[in-house]
């Protein structure tokens, strides 16, 4: 087993949880209070529609990747697996890059998702047994 993807894995499971979670409590429904929020299609429930199910789309992905790494973490990594667990640690890293400047460094997540970058990237790297 590929304690590395495990590990990551089980960081993406929980950042994708609680960003849809704390997303809902604290932004989305403040933000759905006001009145001021465009009117497309002649009113606001299609913004307010689009911007939840946007929201939570950013969750479905983190949960495949979750799922991805989760299978990768059983099984031998041939160069296709390699190449796209790979990807994944690209794509993590790169969410780290944009949340860290994004945030000026405020939002942590830049952490969490550098961490769960390295441990795919490591995690690539093993030979299974």
């Amino acid at each position: 087993m590929n304690f590395y993807f495990v590990t990551a894995a089980v960081l993406a499971l929980a950042i994708g949880l609680a960003h849809s979670w704390l997303g809902e409590r604290y932004i989305l429904i403040r933000l759905f209070r006001r009145q001021n929020i465009p009117h497309l299609f002649g009113s606001d429930d299609f913004t307010k529609r689009t911007l939840r199910f946007a929201w939570h789309l950013t969750t479905v992905a983190w949960l495949g990747a979750a799922a991805l790494l989760s299978i990768f973490s059983s099984i031998p990594l041939d160069s296709s697996a390699r190449i796209l667990s790979r990807s994944i640690a690209a794509t993590f890293f790169a969410s780290s890059v944009v949340a860290l400047i994004g945030s000026r460094g405020r939002h942590l997540s830049w952490v969490v998702f550098l961490i769960i970058a390295v441990l795919v990237w490591m995690g690539s790297g093993i030979q299974h047994m």
